[in-house]
């Protein structure tokens, strides 16, 4: 593979060790605003128009872009990019990054403290930083964990992606997102308290969420996967309890996603006025009737699918019974869902579910979605001005352009023509900062 040319002062180079943590209290104590010029050879600023940029120089100072000029120029800090793309950091809808798949799973749930899980979160962020993802919406963990883990990422005390996070799932008793399949007693103590049951009980469980400082609602609108319970996948919350959530989060600023993979558990959540879809496996004609009527994005997670597909079929399969059951029935069906999706016209937001697949690898959800019927551009527009649009900060991600924040990837190769070249990214960075310059 080309290696990308990398001239990099001793400055700019220092981001990518642990001192680069510190940078931005210095500067901000001495009044300096330090300027980094980007030299790029090709250049997808603007995801949604599809032009490739040639030949240009993103003028960076402190953490935004001020500028796009023509040609090469530039001195002090030089960051050369002229043999490789660049692109806008890209943006997974859907992590899960305290925690991460393994035999060990179900101990763990019992064994590490908040505390531990968001040591662990810490390790998976830059991992999925250093993978090209410099923002992601983490969908389900415990609130202390993550809200700190978020909370370190935004000071610079840990490198990271921009979070977005729901903290806990609000889900129904003994559903998908309570806990299940452990002595009463034990679950009696690790059940959060976002799971509810009636319509006052949710009403409480979104406004305690948002009271302890959730960015947006996480909700389990149907049955799930990796859930140990033989519940099923079809609807859990009623229709009232649906709307009583929906109409809470709204209230209090903040938009609702769903996971929900039965149909009647989709439609009657995007009946509701829910925002987004999260797997959306058994959408029928009738749910992107209702995608369409209500503006909302359907995230794939077509990885996950894949994932605990893969898991189920193999000999040392370490899902229990009740989960085997679902992988093997919901997983291999995920693919032909996010074709027929695409093919009428619903809005898809990249999404991975990683935390059931590995940190890190989050980019192999490109390939799949190509798969599905996407263009490689529609792919990459799906994880930048698409994920941006969905998650309401297109002011902050998914483009370069003067006063946005310089949040940009390389790679050696031309991803409109292989979308995998996403998989091997050579240079991350993140508010200005580099974390990774290979």
């Amino acid at each position: 593979m080309k290696k990308l040319a990398l001239i990099v002062t001793v400055a700019v180079l220092a981001a990518t060790s642990a001192q680069a943590q510190q940078a931005p209290a210095v500067a901000a104590v001495s009044g300096e605003q330090p300027t980094t010029f980007v030299q790029v050879g090709r250049l997808l600023a603007d995801p949604a128009s599809g032009r490739v940029l040639r030949d240009k120089t993103l003028v960076i100072r402190g953490n935004q872009v001020i500028e796009i000029r023509d040609g090469f120029v530039g001195d002090g800090k030089v960051v050369d990019l002229r043999g490789a793309f660049v692109l806008p950091g890209l943006i997974d809808s859907h992590v899960h990054l305290t925690g991460q798949s393994s035999p060990t799973g179900r101990l763990d749930e019992v064994t590490e403290s908040n505390a531990t899980q968001a040591m662990v979160g810490a390790r998976y962020a830059r991992r999925t930083l250093n993978a090209g993802f410099t923002t992601v919406a983490d969908l389900g963990a415990s609130n202390e964990a993550i809200f700190a883990l978020r909370d370190a990422v935004r000071r610079g005390d840990v490198p990271g992606p921009r979070i977005i996070a729901s903290g806990s799932a609000v889900s129904v008793h003994g559903g998908h997102g309570d806990i299940n399949g452990y002595r009463e007693d034990v679950m009696h103590v690790l059940s959060p308290e976002s799971v509810c049951s009636g319509v006052e009980d949710c009403m409480r469980a979104v406004r305690l969420q948002v009271r302890s400082g959730a960015d947006i609602i996480k909700i389990t609108a149907t049955g799930g996967v990796l859930s140990n319970t033989a519940a099923g996948l079809a609807q859990q919350f009623s229709e009232d309890e649906l709307a009583a959530i929906v109409a809470s989060a709204h209230r209090m600023g903040r938009q609702v996603t769903a996971h929900a993979h039965g149909v009647d558990g989709i439609n009657a959540f995007l009946k509701a006025g829910g925002d987004s879809i999260e797997h959306g496996t058994y959408l029928d004609d009738e749910s992107m009737r209702l995608f369409k009527a209500h503006n909302a994005w359907l995230v794939p997670t077509l990885m996950a699918g894949d994932y605990v597909a893969r898991v189920a079929a193999r000999p040392d399969n370490y899902f229990t019974p009740a989960q085997t059951a679902k992988a093997l029935e919901a997983g291999p069906k995920m693919l032909d869902m996010a074709r027929r999706a695409h093919a009428g016209g619903v809005r898809i937001a990249f999404g991975t579910d990683t935390g059931v697949s590995a940190h890190g690898d989050n980019a192999q959800e490109f390939a799949l979605l190509v798969r599905a019927g996407l263009t490689p551009l529609e792919a990459i527009q799906s994880a930048t001005v698409g994920a941006a649009e969905h998650l309401k900060i297109s002011n902050e991600a998914g483009r370069l352009a003067p006063g946005m924040p310089a949040d940009l990837i390389a790679v050696s190769g031309d991803p409109l023509s292989d979308v995998t070249e996403l998989e091997r990214v050579r240079f991350v960075m993140k508010n200005g900062q580099v974390f990774r310059a290979d």
